[in-house]
């Protein structure tokens, strides 16, 4: 027996989750731009440009993130692993612009 670890097999796995990754970047786009074309639609207001702006920060941010993420799965070999802080800022960019979109629309 050698003393060198085996050669990691990912299989699909790694392809799966940055697909979801392009998903969730897509679904986002998507509400980031109705934020916009609500706004825009509805009349501006000092309250709706305002809430467009965040929706269209938080899109960015995600966006940044999401895109850190791809490119390590991206890469050869073992990807590295999802930081915390990485994590955190995608949920609350997440939840955040859904509440934004929410507001929005209501």
């Amino acid at each position: 027996m050698s003393g060198a670890a085996p050669e990691r097999d990912p299989g699909l796995q790694p392809e799966r989750t940055r697909l979801a990754w392009r998903r969730t970047t897509l679904s986002s786009t998507v509400a980031a731009v109705l934020a916009v074309r609500t706004t825009l639609h509805g009349g501006v207001t000092v309250v709706s440009a305002l809430a467009c702006a965040l929706c269209c920060l938080l899109w960015l941010g995600f966006l940044l993130v999401a895109h850190d993420r791809i490119r390590a799965l991206s890469a050869p070999g073992r990807p590295r692993v999802l930081t915390a802080r990485q994590a955190t800022a995608a949920t609350l960019c997440t939840v955040a612009l859904a509440a934004c979109a929410t507001a929005l629309v209501f």
